[in-house]
């Protein structure tokens, strides 16, 4: 479990005001993870534990070697601390990695890392469950903090590869 830290800056772009760049305006897809800007927005329920969950379902990347595309269902969960962040950013966010070559291990940690260094939430979890490549599928699981006590986290609720319908 990786441990979370003030410390911890990410070397992407990402917008640590509370006024989103994205929100109500007109906006393109980056054109890499990198140029993407990561927006966060003050939680008017700091003082409450919970848990909030994004499902991007049809997660692309390009397979690093060949070029070739790679899908994957994504599952987010967090308890946020101070800031949420903001869904159209992390819209665009993740829609960047479509022109770009990681592996899928790379694609899932580096996605959940800097979430958790622009937001700083109380627990993050990611699941990137990768379709088949070559016949076998690749699942990825990283997590950062603790699950603040009495918080019910639910199951992912992808199911293991069997054709995930």
């Amino acid at each position: 479990m990786a441990k979370l830290s003030s410390n911890n800056r990410s070397r992407n772009k990402a917008s640590n005001n509370a006024s989103p760049r994205h929100l109500g305006r007109p906006s393109t897809i980056p054109g890499s993870p990198a140029e993407a800007v990561l927006d966060r927005v003050q939680n008017p329920h700091a003082d409450t534990d919970y848990v909030a969950r994004f499902t991007a379902p049809e997660f692309t990347t390009l397979c690093p070697i060949t070029g070739q595309p790679d899908f994957a269902h994504l599952v987010i969960d967090y308890a946020p601390a101070r800031w949420l962040v903001e869904s159209k950013s992390l819209k665009l966010y993740l829609n960047s990695f479509r022109s770009h070559g990681a592996f899928h291990e790379d694609c899932t940690v580096a996605i959940g890392k800097r979430i958790v260094s622009l937001l700083q939430p109380k627990w993050l979890r990611i699941g990137g469950y990768w379709y088949p490549r070559g016949g076998m599928p690749i699942d990825v699981f990283w997590q950062a903090g603790k699950l603040p006590e009495g918080v019910w986290a639910p199951d992912q609720g992808v199911a293991p590869y069997r054709g995930r319908g």
